[in-house]
């Protein structure tokens, strides 16, 4: 049977995150079709809430329950983990109760997962092979840094090793960047040894274990 997905998150440049979900399907033998819905598309924009998000992912749909699974993305920011997981389960249970649904919360933001690939970073940047040191943090502190996208920008300006123009240039396809670095997340490096990551990946192999 194949799954049918809706990943809800919170910004275009987390997208990428729909690959890992189909690779972790894929090693577990799991077919799945995922979603990423085009909410800005929608006449009236979707407020920032989970439940204005998925509410405005079932008008989008054709059915309206046309998913077996909703994966959503929302970063911890300043609140415990444990409290965006209980507002997410109450707006699933609010929009679409009886579907199982899979949180995923870094803490603080997503970046500070993307700041554990050194490599990735030196290759978005355009420079791979610099040697510049990048004093990225360690995955044991990583996801206490403040203000991981500031940290992570600074680290691809960096890495790059540009100036002037260059840097500009450089600076004004960070999202684009981050993006890329999304995408090219290493599952078996070392952010899997971040609590947050382990919940991602634990809760969606058991929502795929229980959806035969």
């Amino acid at each position: 049977m194949t799954v049918r997905a809706l990943y809800l998150c919170e910004g275009s440049s987390d997208t990428g995150l729909r690959f890992h979900i189909e690779a972790i399907a894929a090693d577990m033998g799991r077919e799945i079709l995922v979603t990423v819905p085009e909410l800005n598309r929608l006449p009236n924009k979707p407020g920032h809430s989970v439940e204005d998000k998925l509410r405005a992912a079932q008008r989008l749909s054709d059915s309206g329950h046309a998913y077996d699974l909703v994966v959503i993305h929302r970063d911890s920011d300043r609140e415990p983990p444990d409290r965006r997981r209980t507002e997410i389960a109450e707006a699933m249970a609010a929009v679409s109760p009886g579907v199982a649904h899979v949180p995923v919360i870094p803490v603080r933001m997503l970046e500070a997962w993307l700041l554990l690939d050194q490599a990735a970073i030196r290759e978005v940047a355009g420079n791979p092979n610099g040697k510049v040191p990048l004093n990225l943090p360690k995955p044991a502190r990583v996801e206490s840094v403040a203000d991981p996208k500031a940290v992570l920008k600074q680290a691809i300006a960096t890495a790059s090793e540009e100036r002037g123009r260059g840097l500009q240039k450089l600076q004004t396809r960070f999202s684009a960047n981050r993006a890329r670095l999304l995408q090219m997340l290493d599952r078996e490096g070392p952010v899997g040894q971040l609590a947050s990551w382990q919940s991602f990946a634990n809760d969606l192999c058991d929502a795929l274990g229980n959806s035969r």
